[in-house]
């Protein structure tokens, strides 16, 4: 009976994205419908079906095998030269899972440069497209989030941001605060390995999270202008590299940047939340004990026990707050200490499956407003809603993989 709760978790979400909504009487209720349908759909095809379920597992093998050459990598760097391993006391977050992000970022590099993940983005993007009947722009902006991320992906339609309606900025915007990139993906599957079947979950999360991006932007900012690219997809990318050596080396470079930036965010953050709780300290509570009680009526609705609700809620607020990568570091550590069942460590993973939080509202102020100047306005009004959103989508997610799983 409790996985039919997740039925009642969509039910108040959606009641959120409606009551935020700027223009209630222009909701399109088909496109919601449809994008419903879409996002259940994904998930049963990926999660139950015959076909579905052999790629889901083959997709959550690869990427742990992936992580083996990731690891391939960080042992030549790292290995002792005495014993020709990686000695315990360095075998750490920093040792093994920041190669990770160089690495993977080399391989999305290759994909981009060979025309692959081009040719994923527009598969996905058209059945998205055809169902929801979205502009072309929107819809692959938002796809291509699950696979670059949220600067990255409206690149993908660059010549079209400066003219895109509100409505659509609005939906670039939840769908990059909605998916995380395949790159970072991986981080994620490193840190939560002992779960079963995380990296096929975690996949399923960010793709299933994209009609869900678009139903809650169009609640929120229902389409009341006319699209430039109505009716249209093409996918637009400029190569910088010249060959697959030189994808290769760029790729690495720019890991190489991203995961100093995840290393920086990781000790700031983790040290302002143990000044907090110091502070927090004088009054006998916490900012876990904070979120938990904030958010576990939410977390019971999308389908965790009630005795476990209250750890879900937590790393909901660490997620908006502090950022996913510290939600999922702590969802780590208390599935270690056996503090929550499989169940809910796995509608954890879905609900945390995005870049939802404070920070990423400057990085995508600063990117997507880099790339049209003109829009800095608008995009600027919507970032806060559009953040909201995102989370609004993620927690869709997490409610129906709680019906599902």
């Amino acid at each position: 009976m409790e996985r039919f709760i997740g039925v009642l978790g969509i039910i108040v979400l959606l009641g959120i994205a409606f009551a935020m909504s700027n223009n209630r009487s222009k909701i399109d209720y088909k496109l919601v419908l449809w994008g419903l349908g879409l996002q259940l759909a994904f998930g049963l095809f990926i999660l139950k079906t015959p076909i579905g379920y052999p790629f889901f597992d083959f997709f959550d093998g690869m990427i742990r095998k992936l992580l083996t050459f990731s690891d391939a990598g960080g042992d030549f760097l790292f290995a002792s030269f005495v014993s020709g391993e990686v000695e315990a006391p360095i075998i750490n977050f920093a040792v093994r899972v920041l190669p990770t992000i160089i690495f993977f970022s080399a391989l999305m590099a290759i994909l981009y440069h060979t025309g692959i993940m081009q040719f994923i983005v527009k598969l996905i993007a058209k059945a998205v497209q055809k169902t929801m009947g979205t502009s072309g722009s929107e819809t692959l902006s938002v796809v291509g989030a699950i696979f670059v991320g949220q600067t990255e992906a409206p690149l993908l339609v660059r010549p079209f941001v400066k003219g895109m309606t509100k409505s659509e900025i609005m939906t670039i915007m939840v769908g990059g605060f909605a998916t995380v990139a395949g790159g970072v993906l991986a981080i994620y599957v490193a840190m939560l390995g002992d779960v079963p079947g995380i990296a096929g979950h975690l996949m399923a999360a960010s793709i299933m999270s994209a009609p869900a991006a678009i139903v809650i932007a169009k609640i929120m900012y229902p389409e009341t202008e006319v699209s430039e690219t109505k009716g249209t997809l093409s996918v637009n990318v400029e190569k910088s590299a010249d060959n697959v050596m030189e994808a290769l080396g760029d790729g690495a470079i720019d890991g190489l940047k991203l995961a100093a930036n995840v290393g920086a965010m990781l000790i700031a953050f983790v040290a302002m939340v143990a000044m907090v709780d110091y502070l927090l300290g004088f009054s006998n509570t916490s900012l876990a004990d904070i979120f938990g009680v904030i958010f576990k009526p939410l977390a019971f609705c999308m389908g965790a026990p009630w005795e476990e609700a209250g750890i879900l809620g937590t790393l909901m607020g660490e997620k908006i707050v502090l950022t996913e990568l510290i939600a999922y570091k702590d969802l780590s550590e208390i599935r270690k200490a056996g503090e929550i069942s499989d169940r809910t460590a796995i509608i954890a993973s879905y609900a945390l499956c995005g870049f939802a939080n404070f920070a990423s509202i400057g990085i995508q102020m600063g990117g997507i407003g880099g790339i049209a100047p003109s829009r800095k306005k608008d995009i600027s009004k919507l970032a806060l809603k559009a953040m909201i959103g995102g989370a609004l989508a993620s927690w869709i997610t997490a409610s129906i993989a709680g019906i599902l799983i």
